[in-house]
This record gives C-alpha cells, sequence and structure tokens, in this order.
C-alpha cells in the first residue's frame, strides 16, 4: 500500500490498485500451492506416459497436470475467495501515519461500522455479504465442483456424486454447444498443433537466440542494480531502529510465533475429522460446502469485538481474543483441503475397505489419512501464511476510538503503520518473512518430499 500510494500520492488509483494487490496477495498463494502439490503427486506412469507420446508442454498442462489438480485447485480457488473477503475489511480502509484512505466498498463500510460500534449495520452488512456468497455459490461453485468430478483418478464410478442444476442446464444449451464447437474447440486444436509443432521444430537461429540472450542480461543487470539500491536504502533505513525496538520486534516475533502454531493445532483438531467425513459425502457436502463457505468469508473482525467484550467480561483479554481471531481466519484452510482429500480418494479403494470389512481405525490408517496427506499438508502450509496475516489485525485491535493490543509481530506492524514508523515496519516485515522461510525449509519443503514419494498414488 505504501509502494502504491507513493505512485500515485494524489489519486485514488494507488489506494485501489494498492488494495486489489493486498487482496491478490492473499489469494494466489493458496492457489498455487494446491497446484504445486498436485503436481508433485501425480503418479510416475501417467509421467512415463507423456514422456512416451512425446506431449508438447501445452499438451502435458491440458490432459495431464491441469487435470489432476482439478479438484484441489477448485476448493482452493473457494478458500482464496473466502480469504479474499475475510481480509476486505483491513484492504479498503488503511490507516498510514496521519493519513486515513478508504475505498468505498463493503470492506470499509464493515470497518467504519465496526469503529463506529453500530451492530446493527455490521448485520447489515454481512448480510449483504452472505447474500453474494450463497449466489456466487450457486451460480459458480456448485457448477465448477459437479464438473470436476469427472477428473478423479478412478476404476469404478461412484454411486453418489455431486449435481448442479446449473450445470445440467449448460450441459443441455445448444446454443454454449453450438460456440464451443465454433470458437474453443478450433482454438485449443490450433494451439494444440502449433506446441506440437515447436517441439519437432528445428533450433532457431542462433543469432536471434544470442540476442535475445543479451536482451534478458541486460533486463538481469538493471534487476540487480535496482535490487542493489533497494537493499543499501533498507539498510539505512534499519540502521534507525533502537535497541529497545529491535527488542520489541524479537519478542513480538516469538509470541505470534507460539499463537500460529497452536492455531494450528487447533484447527487440525476438528477440521481433519470433520472434512473426511464430509468430503466422503457428496450430499452432506453439498449442504456443508456453501455454509462453510458462508462462515470462512465473513470477516472475523466485523464479529471480533461480540467475542472481544466478552473476553475481557471473563478476564481473556485480547491475549486469548488474538488465538480466536486467528483460527476464526485460518482452520478454513485446513477444511476445504481435507475435504479436497477425502473427495479425491477413488471409489475402488474404498470398496476393497468395505470387501476386507476393515475397522474405522484401520481405514484412517490404510487409506485416509495416506489418501489426503498432501491436501492435508496443503492446508495447513496455507494455513499458517493466513494465521500470519491475520495476526495484523488479531493482535491490534480498535474498537469505540479504544485500542486494545497485545504482545506480538502483528502489533508491532500494525502500530508501526499507525504512527507511520517506518524503520519498526520494515524490521518487522522482514523478520516475520525470515521466520516464514524458515519454517517453510525446516518443516513444510520435508513433508512436501514425503507426500510426493510415500504417499503418492501410484501403481
Amino acid at each position: 500500500m505504501v509502494a502504491m500510494v507513493a505512485l500515485f500520492p494524489s489519486r485514488q488509483l494507488g489506494v485501489e490498485l494498492g488494495a486489489i494487490l493486498l487482496i491478490f496477495t492473499g489469494q494466489v498463494w493458496n492457489m498455487t500451492f494446491s497446484v504445486y502439490s498436485s503436481l508433485k503427486s501425480i503418479p510416475r506412469e501417467l509421467l512415463e506416459a507423456s514422456q512416451i507420446y512425446r506431449l508438447s508442454w501445452w499438451q502435458r498442462f491440458i490432459q495431464l497436470e491441469l487435470p489432476y489438480a482439478a479438484i484441489g485447485l477448485v476448493w482452493n480457488s473457494m478458500m482464496s475467495v473466502a480469504g479474499g473477503w475475510f481480509f476486505l475489511m483491513a484492504c479498503e480502509m488503511f490507516v498510514l501515519g496521519n493519513r486515513d484512505l478508504r475505498l468505498p466498498g463493503l470492506g470499509s463500510y464493515l470497518q467504519t461500522a465496526t469503529n463506529a460500534g453500530d451492530t446493527r449495520a455490521i448485520l447489515w452488512g454481512v448480510f449483504a455479504m452472505v447474500m453474494v456468497i450463497v449466489l456466487m455459490d450457486q451460480m459458480v461453485w456448485r457448477p465448477i465442483i459437479a464438473w470436476s468430478e469427472k477428473f478423479k483418478m478412478e476404476q469404478v464410478e461412484a454411486s453418489q456424486v455431486p449435481h448442479s442444476p446449473v450445470l445440467d442446464l449448460l450441459r443441455r444449451s445448444r446454443i454454449l454447444s453450438v460456440v464451443t464447437r465454433a470458437t474453443v474447440a478450433p482454438a485449443r486444436e490450433s494451439l494444440t498443433l502449433y506446441t506440437a509443432r515447436r517441439r519437432m521444430a528445428p533450433r532457431a537461429n542462433p543469432t536471434g537466440h544470442k540476442l535475445g540472450k543479451w536482451i534478458w542480461l541486460a533486463v538481469g543487470l538493471a534487476a540487480v542494480m535496482g535490487l542493489l539500491y533497494a537493499i543499501a536504502k533498507m539498510l539505512i533505513m534499519l540502521g534507525a531502529l533502537t535497541g529497545p525496538e529491535v527488542r520489541g520486534i524479537f519478542l513480538g516475533a516469538g509470541a505470534t510465533f507460539l499463537r500460529v502454531e497452536l492455531t494450528l493445532m487447533l484447527a487440525g483438531l476438528w477440521t481433519i475429522p470433520a472434512g473426511v467425513y464430509i468430503g466422503l459425502r457428496p450430499r452432506l457436502s453439498a449442504i456443508a460446502q456453501p455454509i462453510a463457505q458462508i462462515a470462512a468469508s465473513v470477516p472475523a473482525t466485523a464479529l471480533f469485538p461480540i467475542v472481544l467484550l466478552f473476553l475481557i467480561r471473563v478476564g481473556g483479554g485480547l491475549g486469548v481474543g488474538s488465538i480466536v481471531l486467528l483460527l476464526l481466519g485460518t482452520q478454513w484452510y485446513v477444511l476445504f483441503n481435507v475435504i479436497a482429500g477425502a473427495m479425491s480418494l477413488p471409489t475402488d479403494l474404498k470398496e476393497v475397505c468395505d470387501v476386507y470389512h476393515l475397522s474405522k481405525i484401520e481405514r484412517w490408517r490404510r487409506l485416509y489419512l495416506p489418501g489426503i496427506f498432501p491436501y492435508l499438508i496443503t492446508g495447513f502450509v496455507t494455513a499458517s501464511g493466513g494465521a500470519w496475516n491475520a495476526s495484523i489485525v488479531a493482535e491490534y485491535f480498535r474498537f469505540k476510538k479504544q485500542t486494545f493490543t497485545t504482545t506480538g509481530l502483528g502489533a508491532v506492524i500494525s502500530s508501526a503503520t499507525d504512527s507511520g514508523n517506518f524503520p519498526v515496519l520494515l524490521g518487522a516485515t522482514i523478520v516475520m518473512a525470515a521466520l516464514v522461510v524458515t519454517v517453510n525449509r525446516l518443516l513444510w519443503r520435508r513433508l512436501y518430499g514425503l507426500a510426493s514419494t510415500k504417499y503418492k498414488l501410484e501403481s
């Protein structure tokens, strides 16, 4: 937001672009990790078949990689949209030093109503958001879920599959069929032929190749120079930090790290059994999915004043309230991924469990947990990132012109943003990024490697 406002200091365009960028960064990584996990789990025999048939990169993408990632991508896309709604209040209304930056929208409306303590306005805003979510669920997500069922890797068709009246209507539409045959099919065939010919064509002119190489070298040098300049400016800014500010940053980092890990543990305790139970029952999924999407989309910060006041009365305070808010914002990442993993379990493997009369414990040990393991890791990774994001609004909260805060890195960042203390803001952001990268390297990367070897579904 600071960068966008600096680029367009006298226009609303900078605030608009900043809000879009904030929402984008809160959505894209959830979907990216889902695709990454799916690609790491593609069976070896399918990869070998694509090599034997010498598929081009485009053919491999549309015939193997995208279909295999479809189910997880659909559910994580729903979670990304829900995450965008969740962080809407923080994105459309932003305080930067003595500047109050806000955009017209439902997020800023809810934030203004929350700051004023107007419960009636909060409820009307949440009601409008719920109506939009329900409409999108019926018109967009339910048809996509039913359509993605065909990408499940199994040899026996399931007796119960998701259905959508909208998808049935589209499939029976003659107009849509004619338009698809006239536009989409020829374009797809042309692109497939083009990529296949490029694969078989001889290498390009070495002169042109050298020219392109020099252009990329110049671009790379310019990028390196810009990066070095940015690092120098950052080091100068970090040099202005005082000893108490540095201690506050590291103390807050430790407190927020413990909250994030506790939140992930609490989220996994109920989302894993609930997600498997819902994912194995398509009819129940049709009912529970929109409810979960609504619950994940409602900004917890809109309901947080009620939770916070209750906790203050019982003596919990923001220390406990921040964990509640983190849980409200992150547990859905795990739930949606577990549901996607349970829905992708092959019907023939479930029937094998029935044939051998496996107990519930044996089914969990031999099928459910190994089958959802790649999806579960994706859920925990994205939930961890969501928890670090949510800490910025969970540890520093304003209500009726009062500021409630607790020890944490999110509180340090929010406080530095309000006061315009850019050295502290930069230092805290760097520490948060370093913590996330360290946990990724030491834990999540190794679990992804385990998911792509031991728990890959292949013959």
